[in-house]
């Protein structure tokens, strides 16, 4: 698989990292240390189930873990103090907080295949990851303040679209229920996202003249 976030490519088959086109050089466990992040995204990981998935079978100290995101962030071009990609977790663990797209094995561009609609705005969603939010770094940005940084996001892969609550204060609805668990979206479903309505329009819908409302 071939994820892009940020300058970087990471492409899990070839165990290659590129930044900006240029190859970076990871050690194994930093490889699979972002691996494990990028797997997990956004979900932040406890310390010691990075320990599990990193050393299965070795006993290691917390310090190896701070190594390994070091490493890291060197390699991605992520700077610690201010970190855009991968977040410390003081006490906890860490996070990937960056917005992620899945590439093809060619490094074509993939069309954007389903929509939003809201209001009289049409907003493409790419294939991979698309997250909702009220941060800079969202693909959809829904700058109000009821809205979380990272909100909500919706995977685009294979046809199908699902949406998940990243944790927001204020939830996620669908079809005007709050959202509890990861669900699959149809042609013509209402998102709620803070105060903002959004219509999802699914591949291959004709119809761009449906619209949704700011509550």
């Amino acid at each position: 698989m071939r994820l892009r976030f940020g300058d970087c490519l990471l492409d899990t088959e070839a165990r290659e990292l590129r930044l900006g086109g240029n190859r970076r050089e990871l050690s194994p466990k930093g490889f699979r240390f972002l691996e494990v992040l990028l797997e997990a995204r956004p979900r932040a990981l406890a310390k010691q189930e990075i320990h599990g998935r990193v050393w299965p079978d070795t006993v290691v100290s917390d310090a190896s873990i701070a190594r390994l995101a070091s490493e890291v962030r060197e390699a991605i071009g992520d700077d610690a103090r201010r970190p855009r990609l991968v977040r410390t977790l003081h006490r906890h663990g860490y996070a990937f907080s960056g917005a992620v797209a899945i590439e093809p094995a060619d490094g074509a561009p993939r069309p954007a295949t389903c929509r939003l609609i809201w209001g009289e705005r049409l907003i493409p969603l790419l294939e991979g990851e698309n997250v909702l939010g009220r941060g800079s770094e969202a693909a959809v940005r829904i700058d109000f303040g009821r809205v979380s940084r990272q909100h909500a996001r919706i995977v685009v892969q294979g046809g199908k679209a699902v949406l998940e609550d990243l944790g927001s204060k204020n939830g996620t609805f669908h079809r005007g229920s709050r959202l509890a668990a990861p669900a699959e979206l149809s042609d013509g479903d209402e998102i709620g996202v803070g105060p903002v309505l959004l219509l999802f329009r699914a591949a291959g819908s004709e119809s761009t003249t449906e619209t949704g409302t700011v509550r």
